[in-house]
């Protein structure tokens, strides 16, 4: 009795050991049994979470499926616009399993790569949509940097700024168009739901970059050509404003000199005449005395006059006596 009940204990601690089974923390398992899902009583697959749990020994087998976030990046693609024109669009997808049990069934036994296939078709079938209904320049731009971007779109100034707010605007219109697109069938179909999407890179091919460049030089040129013609006809304006101003104060000023100049005289004047009615001998005096020095401070000290001038009066008698 006692060598049975070794054997006995060994086959039980074996069946025990084999219906133990541990889900990794990040993961979730799926129990097969007889080459199906283990349901509840709902007809829900059962989900086991981590931890440690049983299974029917010999006739359950389990998976693990991954439960995180993973990101489908693969290579860029070439779509095609509405002007029939080529772009190479390179983007990913962040995904996790919702469904675990349609997961299961519809990857072929929860085969990643066969699940990142069939997400990878049905994003690029939208994504083709929505590239084929709009223009290159509705979707090409340069690097994105929302960081420099201001909160407010109305203290966008210069039309450069508001191009680019409309370029990502609708790039972010297409991003969201092709998120809302796929959710719906790979949460059906795969049982996955896509947590983002994101165009990384939009190149052109090099057959058609040149001819795109130079139309938006061309663009930029005659944006510039034409702040160009405004900053001229700014300084026109100011030039022309300048100058009438200058004219306006050297004409005042001119005025105020003249009126100035005129006071002076007429003060002048008055002096003069009020000094001859006091003294007229005086005044004559002084008179005669600047007329010498004018005339005898030139560079010839001749003159030709009768000595007995009115001229001379002051030189031949101290009182002017003729």
């Amino acid at each position: 009795m006692r060598k049975l009940m070794i054997p006995v204990l060994v086959v039980a601690l074996v069946l025990m050991l084999m219906s133990l089974f541990v889900i990794p923390e990040g993961e979730r398992g799926i129990v097969i049994r007889f080459g199906r899902v283990l349901k509840d009583n709902n007809e829900i697959a059962r989900i086991y979470e981590p931890g440690l749990h049983f299974k029917m020994p010999l006739f359950d087998r389990v998976n693990t499926l991954d439960a995180r976030i993973q990101t489908m990046d693969g290579r860029a693609d070439r779509f095609v616009t509405s002007e029939k024109k080529d772009v190479i669009i390179d983007s990913y997808v962040k995904w996790r399993i919702e469904d675990f049990g349609q997961y299961y069934l519809a990857t072929g036994g929860g085969n990643a790569a066969t699940a990142q296939t069939l997400l990878s078709r049905k994003v690029t079938d939208v994504l083709r949509s929505e590239i084929g209904a709009r223009e290159i320049k509705q979707i090409v731009s340069g690097p994105r940097n929302t960081d420099i971007l201001p909160d407010d779109e109305a203290e966008v100034t210069t039309e450069a700024a508001k191009e680019a707010l409309e370029i990502d605007g609708e790039r972010d219109i297409i991003m969201k168009n092709v998120l809302n697109g796929t959710r719906k069938d790979a949460m059906e179909d795969l049982g996955i739901h896509i947590v983002d999407f994101r165009m990384k890179k939009i190149n052109l091919p090099d057959s058609i970059s040149k001819s795109i460049y130079d139309r938006m030089r061309a663009e930029r040129e005659s944006v510039a050509r034409q702040f160009r013609s405004q900053g001229r006809e700014q300084a026109e304006v100011i030039r022309a404003q300048a100058e009438l101003e200058v004219a306006t104060i050297l004409a005042e000023a001119d005025k105020t000199a003249r009126v100035t100049r005129g006071d002076a005289d007429a003060e002048a004047a008055k002096i003069y005449a009020d000094a001859y009615n006091k003294d007229p001998e005086f005044f004559s005096f002084i008179r005669s005395l600047r007329a010498y020095e004018k005339s005898f401070s030139e560079k010839s000290d001749i003159l030709v006059l009768d000595p007995n001038s009115e001229f001379f009066q002051y030189m031949n008698d101290a009182k002017g006596a003729q």
